[in-house]
């Protein structure tokens, strides 16, 4: 049983690894402002731990996808819940990025380079965190439809999400609201895209560039070593 263990084990290392080295940032995020409020007596920052626990879900989600998409029965019943929870959940893992808005806030209270570097870590874990899950979702979609469509649905994920971090950074929406007030949503949403002013249009088009390089250059990083191998 131990042996079969440390095989499966071995054969997942990797995935093993990468959710290791998450939840050990993870918990560093928490620890940091953990630090920070003994320090300051602040609650400043505090309400990042909520949003770093928010983009932890489409991960978990993405994750459960895959392990279930090899079962052939599930593939077409219960993958696409999961797809569309995920879908709905997945702008939080960027939307943490815009938290660096907040650096100005609260300085004097610790030492400036802390909050930059409790912001920066909370930021990248989120955006790992997004570009992981995204990856499996690839994956998924490309088994399923092919490579050209898996590359379709990052595209189009990838602009949807930053329309979902324009809806929560400036409107100040959550995916919970889809439950609470889907009306309201749907309505604020459509009067964003009918009147789509320049700034609007300057934020999701740059969020969404930046997202799309950032996974680009993940998932080239990623494949070198499967290049080295094929030479």
């Amino acid at each position: 049983m131990l042996k079969k263990l440390y095989q499966t084990l071995l054969r997942h290392r990797y995935k093993l690894a990468v959710f290791v080295i998450l939840t050990a940032s993870s918990v560093t995020c928490v620890m940091l402002v953990g630090a920070r409020v003994a320090y300051s007596d602040s609650g400043r920052y505090t309400q990042m731990i909520w949003n770093l626990f928010l983009a932890w879900i489409p991960f978990v989600l993405a994750y459960l996808a895959y392990a279930l998409s090899w079962k052939r029965p599930l593939l077409y019943f219960i993958i696409p819940i999961f797809a569309f929870l995920w879908l709905i959940f997945f702008p939080n893992a960027p939307y943490l990025i815009t938290d660096l808005e907040n650096l100005g806030d609260g300085f004097g209270e610790v030492p400036v380079w802390y909050d930059i570097m409790l912001v920066i870590w909370f930021s990248w874990t989120g955006l790992l965190l997004g570009v992981v899950s995204l990856y499996l979702m690839q994956e998924i979609v490309k088994n399923v439809f092919g490579k050209l469509f898996g590359w379709v649905f990052v595209f189009t994920v990838s602009v949807l999400s930053s329309v979902g971090v324009y809806l929560g950074r400036f409107l100040r929406f959550n995916s919970w609201d889809i439950w609470q007030s889907p009306v309201e949503v749907l309505r604020d949403s459509y009067r964003l895209l009918r009147a789509m002013r320049p700034s609007t249009i300057g934020f999701i088009g740059l969020f969404t560039v930046f997202f799309l390089f950032v996974y680009l250059t993940l998932y080239a990083f990623g494949h070198l070593l499967q290049e080295d191998n094929h030479d």
